[in-house]
């Protein structure tokens, strides 16, 4: 049975926060509010596109009412469609520990709470989605992270066991959903997780992507 890596996408394989930023600042000046800076945005990633609107807005200093929210996240998304890479980076040794996953046969997906059509696009962009074999988006399914449902729909997406699966991600939202699912967790140390996670919170820490392959390695022996 081939092991399988579930990765969140924001904060864990790539920076996307600078895109994020600028599409959300260019909305709020369409309400003529002020923009938000990106340590701002940062602390309010990996919740859904709706979310981040809605929080967005709240933070600018104008809470949205319910006749706007699905007319503001239409507007967000349409910007954000148009080029969901142009700032995004990927963070260092991602490209290269993937490749060293797949080659010793670990399948990979992501588990995002992005929509799937700029998740796929980023992937493209940025040359990873030749890894990836599923994307469970936030778009994919009824559900989305934190409920561990949507690592095991992801899975299902791609015939995958949970028994064959290990989460990495960086927030405690990531945990939530591996926790609920009964997948293992590796967290990150960069990214947009919470302040307040600590290494003991994980099945596993690293400080670097690159760190990945040994930690996936001591998870599997401690079976």
């Amino acid at each position: 049975m081939a092991p399988i890596l579930l990765c969140d996408l924001d904060g864990t394989l790539v920076d996307t926060v600078q895109d994020l930023t600028a599409v959300l600042n260019r909305q709020l000046a369409e309400s003529d509010l002020a923009p938000l800076s990106e340590a701002q945005v940062r602390r309010i990633v990996g919740r859904g596109m709706p979310r981040l609107v809605a929080d967005g807005f709240s933070l600018a200093g104008r809470p949205l009412a319910d006749s706007e929210w699905d007319p503001a996240v239409a507007r967000f998304m349409a910007m954000y469609n148009a080029d969901p890479a142009a700032h995004t980076a990927v963070y260092p040794g991602v490209p290269e520990t993937l490749d060293t996953l797949a080659r010793a046969g670990w399948r990979i997906a992501v588990c995002t709470n992005k929509p799937e059509a700029p998740t796929a696009a980023i992937l493209e962009a940025l040359h990873l989605a030749r890894f990836v074999e599923a994307i469970g988006a936030g778009d994919s399914f009824p559900v989305r992270k934190p409920a561990g449902a949507h690592l095991l729909a992801t899975l299902e997406r791609m015939h995958g066991d949970p028994a064959a699966a290990v989460m990495v991600g960086d927030s405690r939202i990531d945990l939530r959903a591996a926790r609920d699912a009964g997948v293992p967790i590796v967290l990150v140390g960069y990214g947009y997780g919470d302040p307040d996670l600590a290494p003991a919170d994980a099945d596993a820490w690293i400080d670097r992507f690159d760190a990945l392959p040994g930690a996936l390695a001591g998870l599997r022996a401690a079976r």
